[in-house]
C-alpha cells in the first residue's frame, strides 16, 4: 500500500510539473518562438561542449531539441516535456510533446534536454510519424545552474543518437522506460 502511494503521489507530482514543462507564451506564436528559443541555446551549449556535433547535425537528415523533466520516486519513473523536429532537407519544423514512464531504482527530480540526431531518413520519418522510443536509462546528477556536475547514457537504437545536458537536478536512477512522443497539434 505504502508502495502504491508513492506511485500515485509521483504520477500526480509529475503531472503538475508536466503542466509546467510547456513551452511558454499564450498564443500558438509565442509558444513556437520558445521552442526555437530553446532549440538555439541548447545547439549552442552543445556545440561548445562538443564542436563535433555541429558537423554531424549539418550532414544528418535531421535532428530534434527537446526540453524534459523528469521525476524518479523508488521504483518509478516519469517525465514530460515539449521540443522540435527540423528536417535538414525542406527545413520543416514539426513540433512535439512528449511523456515518459519507467520502472527501475531511482529518487530525484532532473530538468535536462535532448538533442536527437537521425543518422536516416527512415528513422526521422519513424519517430515524427510513430514517436515511441524505448530505451535503458542510467545516470547521476547534482546540478543547479552553472554548479554541479551531471553524468548521462542512453541506449537507445533506431538510427538516432542523443546527447543530453542536465539543466537543474538531483538524481540518481537506472530504469527502463518508454517514452511517447507526438504532434503537438496547437502548434502545426
Amino acid at each position: 500500500m505504502q508502495r502504491m502511494s508513492a506511485i500515485l503521489a509521483s504520477l500526480i507530482l509529475t503531472l503538475a510539473l508536466g503542466g509546467c514543462a510547456t513551452s511558454g507564451g499564450t498564443t500558438p506564436q509565442e509558444k513556437r518562438k520558445a521552442v526555437q528559443d530553446m532549440r538555439s541555446e541548447v545547439l549552442t551549449e552543445l556545440y561548445k561542449l562538443r564542436p563535433s556535433t555541429r558537423a554531424e547535425i549539418a550532414a544528418a537528415p535531421g535532428y530534434a531539441v527537446f526540453s524534459n523533466v523528469n521525476i524518479n520516486i523508488i521504483f518509478a519513473s516519469f517525465g514530460g516535456g515539449y521540443g522540435v523536429v527540423r528536417d535538414n532537407r525542406g527545413g520543416k519544423q514539426t513540433y512535439m510533446k512528449m511523456g515518459e514512464a519507467g520502472i527501475g531504482l531511482g529518487l530525484g527530480a532532473k530538468d535536462f534536454r535532448a538533442v536527437f540526431v537521425f543518422r536516416d531518413r527512415a528513422s526521422l520519418d519513424r519517430f515524427i510519424n510513430s514517436g515511441w522510443e524505448f530505451g535503458g536509462h542510467a545516470d547521476a546528477a547534482a546540478k543547479s545552474g552553472e554548479k554541479g556536475a551531471a553524468v548521462g547514457g542512453e541506449a537507445l537504437i533506431d538510427g538516432i543518437n542523443v546527447y543530453q545536458l542536465t539543466k537543474n537536478g538531483l538524481a540518481l536512477q537506472a530504469t527502463v522506460k518508454g517514452t511517447k512522443y507526438w504532434k503537438d497539434d496547437e502548434l502545426n
